[in-house]
């Protein structure tokens, strides 16, 4: 029994991982500048200088691809 629940919570805690890699929604404002893109769910994120960012404008689906803690930006695509 003690197997099956430790090979559960493993399973879980993996899968968790995964959906907080990445964020996805509709672009609401997207400000150069400062390099901030908020979505239309209120959530930011600020971009770091050395990741790209693609030409994007307001009203477009774009997901952010983000570090295993979900606390940095890697990537942002169309």
């Amino acid at each position: 029994m003690k197997k099956i629940i430790l090979a559960a919570s493993a399973i879980a805690l993996m899968s968790g991982a995964a959906f907080a890699s990445s964020a996805e929604g509709v672009v609401a404002k997207f400000d150069p500048a400062v390099r901030v893109i908020t979505l239309e769910s209120g959530q930011s994120y600020s971009v770091p200088r050395d990741v790209a960012i693609p030409s994007i404008q307001t009203g477009e689906k774009v997901s952010i691809q983000l570090n295993d803690e979900g606390d940095k930006v890697q990537g942002v695509l169309r």
